[in-house]
């Protein structure tokens, strides 16, 4: 059978912001419009010749509006195919095929976020009509427009006399059950008390590979969170795309910065610079202060062998200047540090073209959200995570210390505050087990992922003085607690002044004492409360 010129749409959505625009866009290319209730109402005091598709179904919406598309003349229009049967069918029951839906759902997430919200409320947010126009209409490959923002471009695709027709309504009807598919967990999650759950997102990145070069397709998904942070909210401003490590890395970057910030917001008025450096999501630099410049020099030395190849991300501007600390400071003459990327509120294009590498290998990433951190930037949306054959969900990492609420044992010096808790905020979101040690306001050393907390001490202790520190007078961090004193005992004999620890050993009067007679002052909070573990 020949194709029809199809002319009829249907047009049905809550939000009415550009409606009125894109209906007229249509008549001017000669389609028809029929339209629900209010939408229709909405075109017709503009002036725009419409249908009430009541007239379609024989009558006006039922039941406090609650039934209005939900019947079978609409559906009956989306579905039809163009065969001879169907158009004989369609032609004896009077329905008109319906070419396009424009449909936007009744906005059920704002229902459900709302904290006066209940039960009835979100029962009457919930869409049914404006779904099962969508799936019917991506069943009947329709052209389907469930989001605002590709209204326009249907509009020039259709003057453009639909080119790849076949191609664009497969994606415009994906986009529809991706949509309604979304819409629906919602839904489960709210009225199951979250016993059902899952993860939808649409590809905004196409990655090369994953983690290794054989882990392909891989790709960044956005879930439409609305967090100015949100790694779909990074803005590339120069280099090669990020890569699936580099975005791990990304988020592993957020989680210390926001920690840091979090703190010292909690603690202070003002919230310090702050740079950090990630080589496989932890902390090999990490700094804070009242200078830029110094800032950046502290983080550099942390470990100057280590962040070569690694990703930096501050919450200031990078200008020249930052660009030739980042690039020659402490470097042998001549030589330049290679970095995979830098993520910044915002760059000068001159600081770009001087830490510019060949091939676009260093990635060049802002998001202005970064230059106002504070405690409320920290991410308190559950945590997934793929296991074989499911998932695990937990709350987020949302814990931050009040140094004067906690047992001490000696006394703890308010100018030790910065360096205690930039200690933990990198130790909290490094791969536990963790010892983290700082000093003069910067990581000196990162004894990341071990299986023994002793293990984690040496290790800390020994990138530190492998990276040419002084570990006498260093601020000690550990995730969890020490279960003998053989832990303190490797910290004291570096020289380590201060703990920052949590309790709950059956050891930890053996614990204290060692350390009052090591005079090393020791913070302890609850393991229940402060436990530090991060990324197993």
């Amino acid at each position: 059978m020949q194709e029809r010129d199809g002319k009829v749409a249907l047009l049905s959505v809550y939000h009415k912001t550009g409606i009125v625009e894109f209906a007229k866009a249509l008549v001017g290319l000669d389609w028809k419009i029929l339209a629900s209730g209010g939408t229709a109402k909405t075109l017709s005091e503009a002036g725009i010749p419409v249908k009430d598709v009541a007239s379609l179904v024989g009558g006006q919406a039922i039941l406090g509006h609650r039934v209005v598309t939900l019947s079978r003349e609409v559906h009956a229009g989306l579905l039809a195919r163009e065969t001879e049967e169907d158009a004989k069918e369609m032609q004896q029951l009077g329905i008109p095929y319906i070419d396009l839906v424009c449909v936007d759902l009744y906005p059920l997430h704002d229902e459900i976020k709302k904290p006066e919200s209940t039960m009835e409320s979100v029962i009457e947010k919930t869409d049914i009509g404006g779904p099962t126009m969508l799936r019917s209409a991506a069943k009947g490959r329709r052209i389907v427009v469930c989001d605002p923002a590709d209204r326009k471009f249907v509009i020039e695709w259709l003057k453009k006399g639909r080119p790849d027709k076949e191609g664009v309504i497969t994606k415009l009807c994906a986009k529809a059950e991706y949509i309604v598919s979304e819409y629906c967990l919602t839904s489960a999650r709210y009225h199951s008390n979250g016993e059902f759950d899952g993860l939808v997102g649409s590809k905004i990145l196409t990655c090369k590979y994953g983690e290794n070069g054989y882990q392909t397709p891989a790709g960044l998904y956005d879930r439409v969170t609305g967090d100015p942070l949100a790694l779909t909210m990074l803005k590339q401003v120069a280099g090669d795309s990020p890569s699936y490590n580099n975005l791990c890395d990304m988020d592993r970057l957020l989680q210390t910065v926001t920690h840091i910030a979090a703190a010292f917001g909690f603690h202070f008025t003002t919230i310090p610079n702050i740079a950090v450096a990630v080589k496989h999501g932890n902390p090999c630099g990490a700094s804070v202060g009242k200078k830029v410049d110094d800032t950046l020099r502290k983080m550099i030395i942390g470990d100057k062998r280590a962040i070569f190849g690694g990703l930096v991300m501050t919450n200031f501007h990078i200008g020249v200047k930052e660009a030739k600390i980042l690039l020659t400071y402490q470097t042998d003459k001549g030589k330049r540090r290679l970095l995979d990327g830098i993520i910044a509120p915002s760059f000068d294009e001159e600081a770009v073209k001087m830490l510019e590498r060949k091939g676009d290998k260093c990635r060049f990433i802002s998001n202005s959200a970064l230059a106002n951190l504070g405690q409320g930037s920290l991410d308190l949306a559950p945590r997934y995570r793929y296991v074989r054959g499911g998932l695990l969900k937990q709350p987020n990492y949302s814990f931050v210390p009040d140094l004067d609420s906690y047992e001490t044992v000696g006394k703890i010096a308010v100018r030790d505050y910065p360096n205690i808790l930039l200690a933990w905020a990198i130790g909290s979101t490094s791969n536990s087990n963790t010892i983290t040690l700082v000093k003069d306001g910067y990581l000196i050393g990162n004894g990341t992922g071990q299986q023994d907390r002793v293990g984690g001490c040496k290790l800390a202790i020994s990138r530190a003085k492998d990276a040419g520190h002084n570990t006498k007078g260093a601020i000690a961090y550990s995730d969890s607690f020490f279960p003998f004193t053989d832990g303190p005992a490797v910290l004291a004999k570096a020289g380590v002044k201060t703990i920052f620890s949590t309790s709950g050993s059956v050891m930890d009067k053996d614990v204290k004492a060692f350390c009052a007679k090591k005079k090393i002052s020791l913070v302890l909070v609850p393991d229940k409360i402060g436990r530090g573990f991060f990324g197993h």
